[in-house]
This record gives C-alpha cells, sequence and structure tokens, in this order.
C-alpha cells in the first residue's frame, strides 16, 4: 500500500493525539507530534495535517467559524463518529495500537495503575484494565483542555490536579469519556465537587453548599473557600463544561 494512505491505525492514533494535545500546540515543534510522527515513520508536518482534519469536524472549531483543513474530511469522519458512539472501545482501542507502536503492551505502559490486576484473570480483569486506562486517557484529555491547570486555583502541577467527572463515572456510560463532561480541579475542590460540597452554577460560578456554610466561621472556611464562592472558573481552551451536566450535578450530587 502506498505511504500516502493512512491506515484505519494510523487515523486512530491521530485521534488519539488529538484528544489530549492542547488546543494551539497542534504545531510540527510539539514534541508529542514528533514521537507520533516518528512512531509511525511519518512526518510531523503530515501528523499537524491530519490534527486538523480533525479539527474541521470538530463541533468546538465548527461553532467558531474555524473550518481546519477540510480536504481529508472524509478519511477522519468515520474515527470521530466512531468515538462518540462508542467511546469507551475505541479509546481503549487507541491506546493498545499506541502501545504495540511503542513495542510495549498496555499492562507495561500503564503498570503504575494497573500492577494490583495481575492475580485478576478473565473478564474481570479485561473491564478492570479498560475501566483504568480510559479514565487515564480521560484524565489527559481535560488536562489539556485547561491547559493544565486548576480550573478554581490555577494551581499548575500534574501530580496535584484530577478530571473531575460532572456527571459521575457510574452514573451515565455514555458521556464517561466525554470531555464536556470533566473540570480540571486540585485535590481539594475534585473531593468538594465529587461529594457536593460545592457546585458550579450555570454561569460557571463556584457555589456552596449550606453544609459548608455552617463551617463560615472555621479557619480552613476562610482560607480555602470563603474566596472561591461566586467565583467563574477558568474557561477551558476547547470544551466548556455541557450546562445540563452542571445541572444534574446540582440536581442530583450537590448538597443544597
Amino acid at each position: 500500500m502506498p505511504k500516502n494512505l493512512w491506515t484505519r491505525e494510523e487515523l486512530i492514533l491521530a485521534f488519539n493525539l488529538y484528544l489530549k494535545i492542547e488546543f494551539g500546540k497542534t504545531h510540527s515543534r510539539n514534541q508529542k507530534v514528533i514521537e507520533l510522527a516518528h512512531l509511525i515513520v511519518r512526518t510531523p508536518a503530515s501528523i499537524v495535517m491530519r490534527l486538523g482534519n480533525f479539527a474541521s469536524i470538530d463541533p468546538f472549531h465548527q461553532k467558531r467559524g474555524v473550518g481546519g483543513l477540510p480536504n481529508g474530511r472524509k478519511q477522519v469522519q468515520p474515527i470521530w463518529d466512531e468515538f462518540f458512539h462508542n467511546q469507551e472501545e475505541l479509546l481503549f482501542l487507541s491506546e493498545q495500537i499506541l502501545a504495540e507502536k511503542e513495542n510495549s503492551t498496555i499492562e507495561n505502559k500503564y503498570h503504575e495503575l494497573l500492577f494490583d490486576l495481575k492475580d485478576i484473570k478473565g473478564e474481570t480483569k479485561i473491564r478492570a484494565v479498560k475501566t483504568r486506562v480510559n479514565q487515564s486517557v480521560f484524565r489527559q484529555m481535560v488536562l489539556a483542555n485547561y491547559g493544565t491547570k486548576c480550573a478554581i486555583t490555577g494551581i499548575d502541577m500534574p501530580e496535584l490536579l484530577l478530571a473531575s467527572h460532572i456527571m459521575p463515572w457510574s452514573k451515565n456510560e455514555e458521556h464517561r469519556l466525554n470531555p464536556e463532561n470533566g473540570i480540571c480541579l486540585s485535590a481539594l475542590y475534585d473531593k468538594a465537587f465529587d461529594k457536593g460540597i460545592i457546585g458550579i452554577n450555570q454561569n460557571y460560578e463556584v457555589i456552596l453548599s449550606s453544609s459548608l456554610k455552617k463551617k463560615n466561621n472555621s479557619d480552613f472556611f476562610q482560607t480555602h473557600f470563603a474566596p472561591i464562592e461566586k467565583l467563574k472558573i477558568t474557561e477551558p481552551l476547547k470544551y466548556l463544561p455541557r450546562k445540563d451536566f452542571l445541572e444534574y450535578h446540582l440536581d442530583t450530587v450537590f448538597l443544597k
């Protein structure tokens, strides 16, 4: 097959990178672009072109009136559609392909996440591996969407950041890996959001639960929560939290 024709595997890897790379950094000098080009024996410029093709069908760019590079749209559209109709399978497959290209395996690539599953067998292990890998990729997607900064504090140390699900992972399979269902938060505010102690309203402002406000005389409240009440979260680079997801969180998780 002529090298100018992209295989399905190569397109999936380009899409994997598209989901993980920060907006505005899809250029041929980006180390992640260079690494993928090396893995699939293509030029960084060709990777950038494929990222531009995916941008051309991304609703975020279409709303902005930016067309991306539409000439390769027919090639990338099936991958995009497959992801949004079967997110968990395609995302995991993309990580499997990536591991193979790196002459590794999912188990080796994600050893730190999966080491405690070594004694589990069969379908139980397969489901657990897929869940953890996909959660890790979701985190990479969300951190990239927020420029690797907490949306409340601006903390920019990845070790302290988490991808907080707005609609909990266990409650909605369809949107588990949707970047619009994630907010980058530091550990304290991730836990507070997960437990409904804080919420985010339709104006993207932080609101505090009544149970938290009862602690308004405490030092920890004055230090960590009083300053963020009604604070507008940092706008992400691409995908804003969907308002219906925020409403779900306020209706079912937030402690009013």
